[in-house]
């Protein structure tokens, strides 16, 4: 727990997995004096308000916003130009800005538009946690613990609101690192974006196979691993997918040229080839995880 405390009054606009939990964080600890829900759905702002989510709900963004030391949006990102456009006539001078974007060359190009430039309040950031559930009724205050944040700070962004945006961040328990903006899209277009990609798909494909029922009646717990990142929202996934086509396209184009040789080898009876690459996969993914 915090002593007094560190925010007065933090706006989440957008109470679902990623805003829920970051409120249900920062009042375990104490750090916000207030913190208010924001969105367009009073059902929803309800429901937040009936877990304990956040202390106050407003649809009126003027109204959540007006007396706000921090802002944080976390709505998906084909929602956030508009959002923007909307803050832009109404958030105050003082008010730091930020983001829970997984691509941040599109939120930054949409912060640009509506503002005409790029405020110095404003800090870019990515919370890399989840899971395959969405809404506010699935937050948890442990989302963020040991996990990491990722802060893409400019030219423009001022010391004191990186600063503020990151003590937020680390007082959930995240550890909160800086990257450049291309390089953390390039970087989750391959390690986040593509996997949730390559699950949508196979569940698809095996859907419309002739004999379906009996493939997902029979499937092992590996198929229920791998394809359980499927079971996430589509329509956030469907905005990161088209928001950070490029990196992504990227990394499909380099795992398509990989699988294929894969498919050679195993056409072809190249048992060492198939044998090297799956030593090579299990030695990668041991020394990553060494649980």
């Amino acid at each position: 727990m915090v002593g007094s405390p560190v925010v007065n009054r933090l706006v989440i606009i957008g109470v679902g997995l990623i805003g829920g939990s970051l409120a249900r964080a920062l009042k375990a600890v104490g750090y916000c004096g207030e913190i208010v829900g924001a969105g367009r759905s009073p059902d929803h702002l309800q429901l937040a308000m009936e877990l304990g989510v956040v202390d106050r709900t407003e649809t009126d963004l003027g109204a959540a916003v007006s007396e706000a030391d921090v802002v944080v949006v976390a709505v998906p990102l084909g929602a956030m130009r508009d959002l923007f456009r909307r803050l832009a006539g109404v958030l105050p001078e003082s008010c730091v800005l930020t983001d829970a974007g997984s691509a941040k060359g599109c939120v930054i190009e949409d912060v640009r538009s509506a503002f005409g430039g790029i405020p110095d309040r404003f800090v870019p950031g990515h919370p890399i946690a989840g899971t395959e559930k969405s809404g506010v009724a699935a937050s948890f205050a442990d989302l963020f613990r040991t996990r990491r944040v990722i802060l893409t700070p400019l030219a423009e962004t001022d010391h004191d609101a990186r600063d503020t945006v990151a003590a937020m961040w680390e007082a959930t328990g995240a550890e909160v690192t800086e990257m450049g903006v291309a390089h953390h899209d390039e970087v989750l277009a391959a390690t986040s974006h593509l996997p949730h990609l390559l699950a949508f798909s196979l569940v698809d494909t095996l859907s419309r196979m002739d004999d379906r029922a009996e493939i997902f009646r029979f499937a092992a717990g590996g198929f229920r691993d791998f394809t359980r990142i499927a079971s996430s929202d589509p329509q956030m996934w469907h905005d990161i997918c088209v928001a950070n086509r490029a990196p992504l396209l990227q990394a499909l184009a380099a795992f398509n040229r990989d699988l294929t040789d894969l498919a050679r080898a195993i056409e072809t009876a190249d048992s060492e080839e198939v044998l090297r690459i799956f030593r090579h996969a299990k030695t990668a993914r041991d020394n990553l995880y060494r649980d």
